[in-house]
């Protein structure tokens, strides 16, 4: 049978992120490798393995992201590699550790793979607002990480992790000459997001108040996520990292939407009545992604 698109792989694709960039790239035709850590999100998992028994496209490897090996295996003729690691678990300095060490093991798998053409790294907003002058009045933009030192103090694991791992990945694929673009999101939303993406939520609205009062708190939508992630391995122009998000919370009228979307993860009064009408000022840039969406990518 004759396929127009390519083969492409998904790791870890039972991440709640991963699963809708599985399920956008089946839905434009593409075979795509599932490859499925095994401490990842059982319902999504099961999902995955009921969609794999008809959906000819649609092949699931079992991978642990510490044996090179085994990634090796699922990328065999792919030829891009749509990265999605989240910690099933908690978020601590250990965490971080394995994090950073699966970036790693996952690019240089990569690097071994001739057939791979690019990498679409999915990583966090978190990795560029955290820093001592998180206050101040100055633009955040691609060009801004998370300061190390700083996420330790506060034990912003989450924050870390992103910010480590993202960095190792970009060190290696620039050593190793690898195409390859970063997404970095905001908060993900969308279907089911409180009962198979708790944990993640959580991490990732550490810190919440702080960001939400600095003017860096931010969501997206899952669909828009995954739509991004496929447009950056399409367009061959993308390069570099791009902001992900749909919308930032600046007033407490959105604040308290965010935190009604997120129930019962985020508890709130009943019959909660907003006081404030302090507007924060707005200090995420996207041209970058602005470019992509509108077909000039540059």
């Amino acid at each position: 049978m004759d396929h127009e698109k390519p083969c492409v792989c998904v790791l870890d694709a039972s991440t709640y992120v991963g699963f809708w960039i599985l399920k956008g790239l089946l839905n434009r035709g593409y075979i795509v490798h599932a490859a499925i850590q095994k401490d990842g999100e059982k319902e999504i998992e099961k999902q995955i393995k009921d969609m794999e028994k008809v959906e000819e496209r649609l092949l699931v490897f079992h991978v642990d992201i510490l044996d090179y090996q085994s990634i090796l295996v699922a990328l065999k003729d792919s030829s891009a590699l749509f990265c999605c690691l989240d910690s099933p678990d908690s978020y601590d300095e250990k965490m971080v550790d394995l994090e950073v060490r699966g970036a790693i093991n996952v690019v240089e798998a990569c690097a071994q793979t001739d057939s791979i053409e690019k990498i679409v790294f999915n990583s966090s907003l978190t990795a560029a607002i955290w820093r001592e002058d998180i206050c101040s009045d100055k633009d955040v933009d691609e060009r801004s990480w998370s300061d190390q030192g700083f996420c330790r103090k506060l034990k912003l694991w989450y924050a870390l992790a992103k910010t480590l791992s993202e960095q190792a990945a970009w060190a290696l694929a620039m050593d190793r000459m690898l195409c390859m673009v970063s997404i970095n999101a905001g908060l993900v939303l969308g279907p089911g997001v409180t009962q198979q993406n708790p944990r993640s939520t959580m991490f990732y609205l550490k810190g919440a108040a702080e960001m939400y009062e600095n003017g860096v708190l931010a969501f997206v939508d899952v669909n828009f996520l995954a739509d991004i992630n496929i447009r950056a391995f399409e367009d061959r122009s993308t390069g570099g990292r791009y902001f992900c998000f749909n919308q930032i919370v600046n007033t407490e009228e959105e604040a308290v939407k965010l935190a009604q979307s997120l129930s019962p993860l985020i508890p709130l009064p009943p019959r909660y009545e907003c006081q404030g009408s302090e507007v924060y000022a707005e200090r995420l840039k996207t041209k970058k992604l602005n470019k992509l969406v509108e077909g000039t990518a540059c």
